[in-house]
């Protein structure tokens, strides 16, 4: 009866979500495609294959790219394996056209309705289903149990915020991570949070993403266009809502307060307040003049009102979009000049640009974004108060060195001329580069375990 409810609130809705994904098509035509698919409507047959067929659902650009590296083990111990990938968001679905062989198939996640779930399942008859890290969905857990479809997930990850909401509505969630044929657990707290809501939890295997490579083209194009630079590069990596705004105001009030000819201003001091750490001699990172600003939102609708953001506080832009082939151009005389990475899929070329980056999503309450990739390239990352979405991971990055933990942005800005100093930029480079490969082997281990778990 309670999920009943819950199918009747999600029936309901469905006129919402067919009106959000036109608006969202307007800036993401991927958005507009297919639209029927979320529905359970299909236009095409599935042909027939000798092999089983094996679902993967990854529903954003983050969880594709670690779903890639299980993807290559699963298909090493299951040659004969059709893929069947799903997703939620454009940028997933961009990505994983990447991952895909001939014969293998693609389509939208069905919306969490009875009727669509289970025409998406009798359409596709997966063998297996396999989803990343917390796309876990009432009725489509429900659908497979009832259709015999063995439903596991991998990469768990559940934080404390996270929990709180299931418990709150345990009525639903209980029963959910209850059926799931299994579960595989990033961390040791995440595997209790997922035990407490009933999930059967085989194992804690690590984190996916720490096995994906980055794109070494990328690294190296990133890494020789930050060789023809003087200036340090401080990337702004997966920006989020309202950290622009901050960060901007604490640059510009920076660049106001600095006398002419004078020392740098000292980010953050006011009458009466303790001094914020002084800039090594001859470095006035508080003047945007100093340091090279690259910023990365971390959604793609937001590059122009981003763009426009940074006008308006009296900087110019410079967008990735028309860099070309030869990179960045270095400022020129005039208003200090900001880079805006208006690009997807090239996380790894910016983190090779730049020096060190400011972890997005970390300095409002949001969770935090994936510092991994970030180490992967040897960049180390400064991070706010707001890491709960990966906590176990920044803490670990923070043992290691990886990266530094400030209370605010205007902190992370005043901090920075110590860390660009060449010995502790050095140090924290291989810091996070070691930290990237002791890490690794999550894939292996998950694909080991759901072989000897599902019999096909």
């Amino acid at each position: 009866m309670t999920r009943w409810l819950y199918s009747c609130l999600m029936w309901l809705v469905q006129p919402l979500l067919k009106r959000k994904l036109r608006r969202r098509s307007v800036l993401e035509p991927v958005y507009g495609h297919f639209i029927d698919e979320r529905f359970g409507r299909y236009t095409h047959p599935v042909p027939t294959h000798d092999g089983p067929t094996v679902w993967l659902h990854a529903v954003s650009l983050g969880e594709t790219r670690a779903a890639a590296v299980l993807l290559a083990a699963l298909r090493e111990q299951l040659p004969q394996m059709r893929l069947l990938l799903t997703h939620g968001t454009a940028t997933g679905r961009a990505e994983g056209l990447t991952l895909l062989k001939e014969g293998d198939l693609q389509a939208w996640q069905p919306w969490d309705t009875p009727a669509v779930v289970q025409r998406f399942l009798s359409h596709f008859k997966p063998n297996l289903g396999i989803l990343v890290e917390t796309e876990v969905w009432p009725n489509l857990v429900a659908g497979c149990q009832q259709m015999g479809v063995p439903l596991v997930l991998v990469n768990a990850r559940l934080s404390e915020k996270s929990l709180r909401r299931a418990q709150r509505l345990g009525w639903l969630a209980r029963p959910t991570f209850a059926a799931l044929r299994a579960v595989w657990a990033q961390t040791a707290l995440d595997a209790q949070r997922l035990q407490s809501l009933g999930a059967r939890v085989q194992g804690v295997m690590g984190n996916l993403k720490f096995d994906a490579a980055p794109d070494a083209g990328q690294l190296a194009a990133g890494k020789a266009w930050r060789a023809q630079l003087v200036k340090p590069v401080v990337m702004f990596a997966s920006s989020r809502e309202g950290e622009e705004q901050a960060l901007l105001e604490i640059l510009r009030q920076a660049r106001r307060d600095q006398p002419a000819g004078g020392p740098p201003a000292k980010v953050g001091e006011s009458a009466g307040a303790a001094p914020s750490p002084r800039w090594p001699d001859g470095l006035a990172m508080s003047d945007t003049e100093e340091v090279q600003w690259l910023i990365v939102p971390r959604h793609p609708q937001r590059f122009d009102e981003v763009a426009a953001l940074i006008e308006s506080h009296g900087f110019a832009v410079q967008r990735r979009s028309g860099w070309g082939q030869g990179g960045p151009v270095a400022a020129a005389a005039g208003k200090p000049l900001f880079w805006l990475g208006d690009s997807l899929g090239e996380m790894a070329l910016y983190y090779g640009l730049a020096d060190v980056a400011l972890l997005g999503g970390s300095f409002e309450p949001l969770g935090g974004q994936n510092l991994i990739e970030a180490a992967a390239c040897g960049c180390p990352v400064v991070m706010g108060p707001h890491t709960f979405n990966f906590l176990e991971a920044a803490e670990q990055a923070l043992a290691a060195g990886a990266a530094l933990r400030v209370s605010d942005l205007g902190q992370a800005v005043a901090g920075l001329g110590e860390l660009l100093c060449d010995d502790t930029l050095a140090t924290a480079r291989q810091s996070a580069k070691r930290f990237a490969q002791s890490h690794q082997g999550a894939a292996r281990r998950l694909v080991d375990a759901m072989v000897r778990e599902i019999v096909f």
